[in-house]
């Protein structure tokens, strides 16, 4: 009988248990939008530069699909996703969705049908988006043209498959709520960090995450792998070796490059695309909290940049672009090395030490993040596939070395690279990692200087740590 009890009594435990989580779960449907409100111009104009910040036509777009017309496999752990038709289509897009719904979709997570989305919408960072600029970002989206274009099916295991299952994650890591100034700090500051840990949601990529697909709040912008790429770390962990300031960080993002640090690339090339064409005085807000999460630079850190720049100009006047190899070099190498650096010395010396500028110049690698990042991996992309140069205009452009350099030869060099240019210690799965890159193991989207998508590899499929 004691046991019958007992037995009865965690029953209803349990009961009580899944019946409250399936009430905290449920959400309900909001009415279809039954006609297209007037849209105010100045109101789609704000939406379209938020837009920019929040990078969403990258996401929201396949490759040789319409913008926002959805679609990207985005490839996780978890199993693949598929972005989703955000035009005003009515059959396959949001062209029924009332500003509230939109509103909650952005605040909660959850869409017009009440389903919870997963958070391969960065809805975490998005719940800090005010309503005033909710309601920018939904007329802009309301005025593209409509794409009727079916969101394909999502590849899900059970039981993540159920998306009432979301529910629990939010529980665990989602804290909904629109973002509070700090008193402390300046309006600039409060913007800067409006727009960083909101709708640019910087840390979806800079954050390491668990193994739920969290971000991991105590390392914070630390640095994290995704897509095939190393996102650098962005707060006091900057590997860069000339310490950033809010002025060069705000021309970066701006024009995709900064002539002592270099260009972007990977990943990277879409975000800085749009937000050359957001407002500037949000750009620079997002400069100054970045660099302000950055840190002032200790004396020691100030001196270790400028020596970098010291080396950068005594190695591009020491090998000018026109120097020949000399017999030394010509000779059939015998160590690692020694074989590196007479890659070096043929295929990378000539643009990376001709002292000519950025973006179209190389950048001398004294001054390369990715030499002395703690990741190899942008390195290796970078080597492999180079940098394609925008379609039809100019910009940055390098050659890759995939089909010239095999395996060995791409790991002595870069290895030397490290060893030359870098006071850091070797890589020690640099082999690998090269192996596993020209092997295809490792996905690598690529995307030109203009934001524009050019994969070495499956360009329809994005690797996200998350869902």
């Amino acid at each position: 009988m004691r046991f019958g009890r007992i037995f009865l009594g965690l029953t209803v435990l349990v009961l009580i248990a899944v019946g409250g989580f399936v009430a905290y779960a449920w959400k309900s449907e909001i009415p279809a939008q039954e006609a297209q409100l007037q849209i105010d111009p100045a109101l789609r104009a704000r939406g379209e530069q938020l837009a920019a910040i929040g990078n969403c036509v990258t996401c929201h777009t396949a490759p040789g699909g319409k913008p926002f017309a959805g679609g990207l496999a985005l490839n996780t752990p978890f199993g693949t996703i598929h972005s989703t038709n955000i035009t005003p289509d009515r059959n396959s897009g949001i062209g029924t969705w009332s500003e509230a719904a939109f509103g909650r979709s952005m605040r909660e997570g959850v869409d017009r049908e009440g389903n919870h989305l997963y958070p391969a919408f960065p809805y975490d960072h998005f719940t800090l988006v005010s309503d005033e600029d909710n309601r920018a970002l939904y007329a802009y989206l309301m005025s593209l043209p409509a794409v009727d274009a079916p969101t394909p099916g999502n590849s899900l295991p059970f039981p993540i498959n159920h998306r009432m299952l979301v529910a629990g994650w939010k529980m665990l890591f989602f804290r909904p709520g629109a973002y509070q100034p700090d008193a402390a700090h300046d309006a600039a500051w409060n913007q800067g960090k409006y727009l960083a840990e909101g709708l640019g949601h910087c840390g979806a990529c800079h954050t390491p995450r668990n193994a739920l697909g969290a971000e991991i709040a105590e390392q914070h912008w630390d640095g994290a792998e995704l897509e095939g790429w190393h996102a650098y770390a962005i707060n006091e962990k900057s590997p860069a070796p000339v310490p950033w300031d809010k002025e060069k960080l705000a021309f970066y993002l701006a024009n995709g490059f900064q002539q002592i640090r270099g260009v972007s690339r990977g990943t990277m090339a879409p975000v800085t695309t749009n937000l050359g064409v957001a407002a500037p005085e949000d750009v620079s807000a997002l400069a100054a909290y970045v660099a302000d999460r950055m840190g002032t630079p200790s004396p020691e850190r100030i001196a270790k940049g400028e020596q970098a720049l010291a080396k950068a100009g005594e190695t591009s006047e020491a090998t000018p672009a026109s120097a020949a190899p000399t017999a030394d070099s010509q000779a059939i190498p015998s160590s690692a090395s020694a074989r590196g650096q007479a890659i070096y010395q043929s295929a990378c010396a000539s643009c990376h030490e001709s002292g000519r500028a950025l973006p179209h110049g190389g950048l001398n690698f004294h001054l390369s993040t990715a030499v002395n990042a703690p990741s190899p991996q942008n390195i290796i992309n970078v080597s492999l596939y180079g940098l394609p140069a925008p379609e039809g205009e100019g910009g940055p452009i390098m050659p890759g070395f995939a089909g010239a350099l095999d395996a060995g030869q791409l790991t002595d060099l870069i290895a030397y690279l490290r060893e030359e240019f870098s006071d850091q210690p070797a890589w020690p799965d640099l082999s690998t990692r090269v192996e596993d890159t020209i092997s295809g193991k490792t996905r690598v989207p690529l995307y030109r200087s203009d934001g524009t998508a050019a994969s070495p590899t499956d360009s329809s499929v994005r690797t996200t740590p998350w869902l």
